[in-house]
């Protein structure tokens, strides 16, 4: 292992047997304390795996909702934590040192059916968002914010729609199915033990095959297209293309325009 130090990304949706509650967010819902405690343990078994294959340092990055979810103490102490929000950008301050990200827990995209809690961001405010004509979600746009310092994705774990969406974007990527989805919220998940020791597994495997992972970009300039769920909010949006314009109007709820790097709409 060449480079050795790695950032994974941690969400809460896609871990093992969360399901939120129909109406609302997952943060709201009873299933809410299982999602924390869950999403540490699979975060800490991609932790460990990484250290145990010979990484230095281990960034974990709490970003689901307001980045304050995981039980901290209960991560490997040699991991570094970022928490909280307000910074700028995804994956802050990655630069082409890091060896790889990988993904725990994220979620499929908005607009894919029968997907355990999907959304683009915010499953009140975008049906979807695409970016040269492809419909991304969190995932990618992470991803690209990775790529422009050329660091690969190398690892994904979440529910089966979620991770057939990683391995068409990332097809290099190890993965680790969680649950199958069966709809918003409902799936059959396998056991939690199950899945971290499958997490612990795969990211060995993603460390041993590092010279074969790739970074993920999108071709500049990128063509960008947000569909909101509300008037109001396509309305208000405060997006500017790469000529510092508001971005222009496909209809009354879909905006468009063209921006030089991902950096610009995040």
């Amino acid at each position: 292992m060449q480079r050795k130090k790695f950032y994974i990304g941690v969400d809460c949706e896609g871990v093992s047997c969360v399901v939120g509650r129909p109406g609302g967010s997952l943060s709201d819902s009873e299933n809410f304390a299982w999602a924390q405690k869950q999403a540490t343990a699979e975060a800490n078994a991609a932790a460990t795996a990484l250290f145990d294959m010979g990484a230095e340092e281990v960034i974990v990055w709490d970003n689901h909702h307001s980045g304050v979810n995981l039980h901290y103490d209960e991560l490997d102490s040699r991991c570094s934590i970022l928490l909280g929000s307000g910074h700028r950008g995804r994956f802050p301050t990655i630069d082409e040192s890091f060896g790889g990200v990988l993904f725990i827990g994220y979620h499929s995209r908005d607009n894919v059916r029968e997907a355990a809690l999907a959304h683009t961001y915010s499953s009140l405010s975008y049906q979807y968002y695409k970016i040269n004509g492809k419909e991304v979600g969190e995932m990618e746009i992470d991803a690209a914010f990775a790529g422009l310092v050329n660091v690969p994705v190398i690892f994904a774990s979440s529910d089966d729609k979620c991770i057939a969406q990683a391995k068409e974007s990332f097809p290099w990527v190890e993965t680790v199915v969680t649950k199958q989805s069966l709809s918003w919220n409902s799936v059959i998940s396998k056991h939690p033990k199950t899945v971290c020791r499958e997490i612990y597994d795969g990211v060995k495997q993603a460390a041993a095959r590092l010279e074969e992972m790739q970074s993920y970009t999108f071709a500049e300039p990128l063509n960008v297209e947000i569909r909101y769920k509300r008037l109001d909010a396509a309305d208000s949006a405060k997006l500017f293309d790469r000529n510092g314009e508001r971005f222009g109007f496909r209809d009354a709820y879909t905006r468009v325009g063209t921006v030089r790097t991902i950096r610009n709409l995040f």
